[in-house]
């Protein structure tokens, strides 16, 4: 009975560490996006800040302050997109090395872009979306139909050794594909380093469609990525549809991936970092999970754009730059931790 009665209470302080964390984890990303307006490379004054935040932009440090504005939306957006995307990957394949560096498809979106620039001319963000998310679904499909080769299926080490050579195989290509235009070579390598400074409002809405598609999709599928995490065998003996199940995450990962890349470019390790970071605060249950991964993800963009912006001045560093110098060390933990062989 004693032990029957102590369920509850279990729960109940899971609940209240829950909650807890949550509350940590907006007042930290809103003092982020704070910080993310008022600092930059160029130094202004709270006079110039407020001026700017209500509209007035007459100065050049007010116009420096009202840029910063849709930037510090887009790496929230962006940041939180990859984080959810993260999750969803690591949910799919119950692979703790997966995200959409890893797994070769933020690679697969840049391929496909070089490609329709170089050998079709798109030019606008709308074109430059939706090739980007095709791109990131057909390398998804070739990733998962490689690592499922051979015997034992699509375990994580094969998925993960199929995801790094498709990335390191795409990467070349992109590389030959620009070669051959000079004309475009400077603009798609400065895009391949990943960054948010050329946001704009116009390049949001464009893209919000999208990202919010692939949120809504993202938290549906929660309970789906519970029962996968038990084995397609256990989640099929539970009535769970899991090849459908499995499509429909994917879906939302290549929408909120294949959106941010082609936005902001390719960038690595924050789906991967923060969803492990996540579960040793909320636990593994996907319902928590997710939107926990997606307010860390944006935390962390925003604070590796306002580092890119402080270390460099009175340049800057993009914050692709900053979160592979942050995620290359945290990959080798993952993989001595996980103790690859084992995957």
């Amino acid at each position: 009975m004693a032990s029957n009665a102590a369920i509850p209470a279990q729960f109940a302080r899971a609940g209240r560490r829950r909650a807890l964390w949550l509350l940590v984890a907006v007042l930290v990303l809103g003092a982020l996006c704070a910080a993310s307006v008022a600092i930059g490379t160029r130094s202004t004054g709270w006079a110039d800040i407020r001026a700017a935040l209500s509209g007035q932009v007459d100065t050049v440090a007010q116009a420096a302050v009202w840029a910063r504005i849709p930037r510090t939306l887009m790496a929230l957006l962006a940041g939180a997109a990859l984080g959810l995307s993260g999750a969803i990957m690591q949910g799919i394949t119950r692979n703790p090395l997966a995200d959409p560096g890893i797994l070769g498809v933020n690679m697969g979106a840049s391929l496909a872009i070089a490609v329709g620039v170089a050998w079709f001319g798109i030019q606008t963000s709308g074109a430059f979306i939706w090739t980007a998310i095709l791109g990131a679904g057909v390398t998804a499909v070739f990733v998962y139909v490689i690592g499922s080769l051979g015997r034992g299926g699509a375990t994580p080490l094969k998925l993960a050794l199929a995801g790094v050579a498709t990335s390191v195989a795409f990467s070349s290509l992109v590389i030959a594909v620009v070669l051959t235009r000079g004309d475009i070579a400077g603009g798609i390598r400065q895009w391949q380093v990943g960054g948010v400074g050329g946001a704009t409002f116009a390049r949001i809405w464009l893209v919000l469609p999208f990202l919010g598609a692939g949120l809504l999709i993202a938290m549906g599928t929660a309970r789906r990525l519970n029962s996968l995490a038990l084995g397609d065998d256990l989640a099929a003996g539970l009535g769970e549809r899991v090849a459908l199940a499995r499509a429909t995450a994917a879906l939302a990962a290549i929408l909120l991936c294949g959106a941010t890349t082609a936005i902001c470019g390719p960038i690595g390790f924050v789906g991967l970092m923060l969803p492990h970071l996540c579960r040793l605060l909320v636990g593994v249950d996907h319902r928590w999970l997710l939107p926990f991964s997606a307010l860390a993800g944006a935390s962390l963009l925003l604070a590796a754009d306002i580092a890119g912006r402080l270390v460099a001045r009175p340049n800057e560093l993009d914050v692709g730059v900053v979160t592979a110098f942050i995620g290359a060390p945290f990959f080798i933990w993952i993989v001595r931790r996980q103790k690859v062989r084992e995957l």
